[in-house]
């Protein structure tokens, strides 16, 4: 088991998923909710089409991580 950066973002229709270390990997849904569902299955259904293709899976090596700052 491997655990991919997820990246999701807010936009004026919704939300917005993806994953840097899966190029093409995507999600868009209403709620935050469902981006984090859709964003899973969109990751499953990557890697398996990978595996089909005989592509190597890739090492996940993107870290996110909230960095705090003063805002003025």
């Amino acid at each position: 088991m491997s655990k991919f950066a997820v990246i999701l973002e807010k936009s004026r229709n919704g939300y917005g998923a993806y994953v840097p270390d899966l190029p093409g990997c995507v999600a868009v849904a209403d709620t935050l909710a469902q981006a984090k569902h859709l964003i899973r299955e969109s990751i499953e259904l990557h890697l398996e089409g990978m595996r089909e293709d005989g592509d190597r899976i890739p090492t996940p090596t993107t870290v996110a991580e909230m960095i705090d700052v003063p805002t003025v």
